[in-house]
């Protein structure tokens, strides 16, 4: 798997990133073999949050770096500020302060590669968010900062006031993007990228490393028209439109000999910018599948295509 340094990381990281949200010490034998697999396959970005699990993905990597001593060779990419416990806005030093700390913990680690805000609150300044996170990075607490769902204005308006104060700014951002195009946000509070966010990522060459890239099993085989019992599916990737991407990627994934949820990875992989997609393969099979799909190479042509912008 290939890897690739973004400016302000001193670590490469694996083309796809790793997705923890369901692993937990419960399941340990499994969630390990998974985190092994990927490893092994060269991969070396693992994503979890604060909120994943109550903390369960956080204490399972914990335990598997401690049992492989092998802290220093994850790129860990880790979330905090989400809403929870009633409280709908938590990106405030103390509440990111609390849920860091917590992280840290979990993870039996004292330091986190890449540390992102798991949501925006625009009444809270750059300013604040930015001055406290460098705070952290001065502490040796976390090497590098981004944002998750945060719409490109925002990160604009913090990367200025980092680069006007000679501080760290954001790297990188965790916005949805996937072949499906959503309607709306899969949840309440999240970003996805629309076309002037692309035209943004890619006039500015900023590190997306989208969630929900293969559009939650969009292209697995799984969803029809006629079947319309998973509602959020239906309420966020059912249209007409998502429907022939599906088509086109069945198309091309014979073609190639690919499945058609394979030639959706490999459509982010090809986008015009810096690309890491995080992926959540749920058992052995899905994880090669993943891997698998980088072998496949899209001309211009065949992603424009599959994007419906080439009839």
């Amino acid at each position: 798997m290939k890897r690739i340094r973004i400016p302000g990381v001193d670590k490469e990281i694996s083309q796809l990133i790793l997705g923890t949200m369901m692993y937990s010490p419960g399941e340990y034998e499994h969630s390990t073999k998974m985190l092994d697999t990927f490893f092994e396959a060269g991969g070396n970005a693992l994503d979890t949050a604060h909120i994943y699990g109550g903390g369960n993905s956080e204490r399972l990597i914990g335990l598997w770096m401690k049992e492989r001593d092998n802290r220093d060779e994850v790129f860990l990419i880790d979330k905090g500020g989400h809403p929870y416990g009633g409280v709908p806005v938590r990106v405030t030093p103390e509440f990111v302060r609390q849920d860091l700390q917590e992280n840290l913990e979990r993870l039996q680690t004292d330091y986190i590669d890449l540390y992102m805000l798991h949501r925006d609150d625009p009444d809270t300044s750059v300013k604040t968010i930015i001055d406290y996170l460098n705070e952290e990075i001065q502490a040796g607490k976390i090497r590098a900062i981004a944002a998750s769902n945060w719409h490109p204005q925002r990160i604009d308006e913090a990367n200025t006031y980092a680069q006007e104060n000679g501080l760290y700014g954001f790297v990188s951002c965790s916005n949805n993007i996937s072949l499906a195009v959503p309607m709306e946000p899969m949840w309440g509070g999240c970003v996805c990228v629309d076309e002037d966010g692309r035209r943004w990522h890619e006039e500015k060459q900023f590190p997306l490393m989208p969630w929900s890239s293969q559009a939650r099993g969009f292209f697995s085989g799984a969803f029809t028209p006629d079947n319309t019992d998973n509602g959020d599916m239906v309420r966020v990737y059912y249209n007409d439109e998502n429907f022939e991407r599906l088509e086109r990627a069945k198309k091309l994934g014979s073609k190639y000999g690919f499945s058609p949820i394979q030639v959706s990875l490999s459509y982010c992989v090809h986008l015009p910018f810096p690309m890491f997609p995080v992926v959540g393969p749920a058992n052995l099979d899905e994880m090669n599948s993943s891997i698998g799909a980088l072998e496949l190479q899209l001309s211009d042509y065949e992603v424009q295509w599959l994007n419906l912008e080439i009839q």
